[in-house]
């Protein structure tokens, strides 16, 4: 009996066996309606776990620190499922990934739970990364909030827009890549500065 709740305690997190239970996101995510901030921690509570799992079974351990710092979960979650509007995106080309991001993504929009629309693949995850692909990429969030002036831009929901920088942005980096120094692939910029960016719109 010890033995088999050490091992039920050390098995990663699988989001794949509990949806299968049928069980909603907000059955154990209890907090995400209510949630204003980022920083908030919406993770499930040991008494939530409790409900199904014996004592010790489960070890919850806190969030880690993501990129984002601004974000309100209850503005987004009355919006309903999301899927439609990136999938139109997709569509239209307006999509700001790159198109193999794009391909892959379209996989993930056909679920009716409106969390996994920008949980991309969460119903498949069989255990918890500490560097999540199923959090929402920043093409998704551009689909909605289409104002791309950067850095300003930037600052609406990131504290530190210069950490996102790509590695290729050294001190040297704008007069390298105006002279074609730099063999750009243009597709990869369009997250930060948009499809219609122009070099002189910087220059």
């Amino acid at each position: 009996m010890i033995l088999c709740a050490a091992l039920a305690a050390a098995a990663p997190f699988s989001h794949q066996q509990h949806l299968a239970l049928k069980l909603n996101c907000v059955t154990c995510h209890q907090k995400v309606a209510q949630s204003t901030a980022a920083t908030d921690n919406n993770l499930p509570d040991q008494a939530v776990c409790a409900s199904c799992h014996k004592p010790g079974e489960v070890s919850v351990k806190a969030p880690a620190k993501r990129t984002v710092d601004k974000f309100n979960h209850a503005v987004h979650t009355k919006l309903g499922n999301l899927a439609p509007a990136f999938r139109g995106a997709l569509t239209a080309g307006t999509w700001l990934g790159t198109k193999a991001e794009g391909t892959a993504r379209a996989v993930h929009l056909e679920s009716k739970n409106a969390c996994a629309a920008c949980h991309q693949g969460i119903e498949q995850s069989v255990a918890v990364a500490e560097k999540s692909s199923h959090f929402p990429h920043m093409a998704d969030c551009l689909t909605c909030h289409t104002k791309i002036d950067p850095p300003f831009s930037c600052e609406q929901c990131h504290a530190e827009p210069a950490k996102l920088l790509p590695a290729t942005h050294t001190p040297g980096y704008i007069d390298r890549h105006n002279r074609f120094k730099d063999k750009l692939e243009r597709e990869t910029c369009t997250v930060c500065h948009g499809r219609d960016f122009r070099c002189l719109g910087c220059h």
